[in-house]
């Protein structure tokens, strides 16, 4: 399976398609013939591949025939309906939405932390976790594997490429509006987000959290595969146009010291450490844009919980909390 494989991406069109295809060519992943997939409305279009121009077609079951792996990110709808169909003429199916994470016949896999998970796959779809799961998860696996996580409480700062590229459009045009000293159109995007912060995703009546912050709670058990773990998340929408930052709080069955903590993540895979705050260094969005590692920093022991650590967190959600996971989890299952 390793050479020559026949490649299908749904919502080549997207930006996490168009990232798909960026890492795809960058990891030099043995595409024989790719296949840009998209709605009606996208079809046509062309996308660059290895120099290439390739014609994007309409999705339909004959586009799937002989394919091997079809990478998913055209939304939850269309990959419920058309997953199952790519998965049943063969293909293995890597779903970047929240359609199959909580299937419990479906692994929800990122490859630091739980690769072994994918061997098990009964339907033939693997999940891509939520871009802020992705990245905690990453940088939490070191810790959990020395002295197993018991609580986690996080707040996200998430970019606004999250919601895709008309939320970023919509930002740009209130920054623009301020400059210009203009009206600030509020409707696209719930609210001001720019000089602003806001909580816009989907609330959840009777927990009083957003489904953002619900699937930290259930993806984060089901990756490590411990129902027992605590999480507490806050999740909050930042004027960054790419990379997430989040404030992570952990606490583990045994007490962990910021020295050995620091010595394990440096060594985890995945991982960069950048970790200097008397000299002004930590992760910051701006830095991590267009990078594939997860970078960590500000490592610290609790204050408020003596065995405990705080650190700082921050990722390009663009690639490795979303198309760099999932062609990852490509590579584990078939190149290797």
């Amino acid at each position: 399976m390793a050479q020559g494989l026949k490649v299908a991406v749904v919502g080549a069109t997207g930006m996490v398609g168009a990232e798909m295809l960026r890492v795809l060519e960058q990891r030099a992943f043995p595409v024989a013939e790719l296949v840009p997939v998209a709605s009606a409305r996208s079809a046509g279009k062309t996308v660059t591949f290895n120099g290439a121009e390739h014609t994007v077609v309409e999705i339909a079951p004959e586009v799937f025939e002989g394919v091997d792996l079809a990478l998913f990110s055209a939304g939850g709808g269309t990959s419920r309906e058309w997953a199952p169909i790519a998965a049943s003429k063969g293909a293995l199916v890597v779903d970047n939405s929240s359609a199959f994470r909580s299937d419990p016949e479906v692994p929800l896999i990122v490859p630091e932390v739980n690769p072994e998970a994918a061997a098990d796959r009964p339907k033939g779809i693997i999940a891509n976790p939520n871009c802020s799961t992705i990245q905690m998860v990453v940088a939490l696996k070191p810790l959990h594997d020395e002295a197993r996580l018991k609580r986690v409480v996080v707040a996200t700062y998430q970019a606004i490429s999250g919601s895709g590229a008309t939320a970023v459009a919509a930002f740009e045009a209130q920054e623009q509006a301020i400059a210009r000293g203009g009206e600030v159109d509020k409707d696209k995007l719930s609210g001001q987000l720019s000089r602003n912060l806001l909580m816009h995703w989907k609330p959840d009546p009777e927990t009083g959290y957003q489904e953002e912050e619900l699937k930290m709670v259930s993806e984060t058990r089901k990756i490590f595969g411990d129902p027992a773990i605590a999480v507490s998340p806050t999740a909050v929408r930042v004027p960054v146009v790419t990379a997430h930052s989040e404030a992570i709080t952990v606490e583990t069955h045994a007490p962990i010291t910021a020295e050995r903590a620091r010595e394990l993540l440096s060594q985890a895979e995945g991982i960069e450490v950048v970790d200097d705050l008397s000299q002004g260094i930590y992760p910051q969005p701006i830095d991590a844009a267009g990078q594939d590692p997860v970078y960590v920093g500000r490592i610290r022991e609790d204050v408020g919980n003596p065995g405990g650590i705080q650190m700082w967190v921050v990722s390009d959600n663009l690639r490795k909390g979303a198309a760099l996971n999932a062609v990852q989890i490509a590579e584990t299952v078939l190149l290797k």
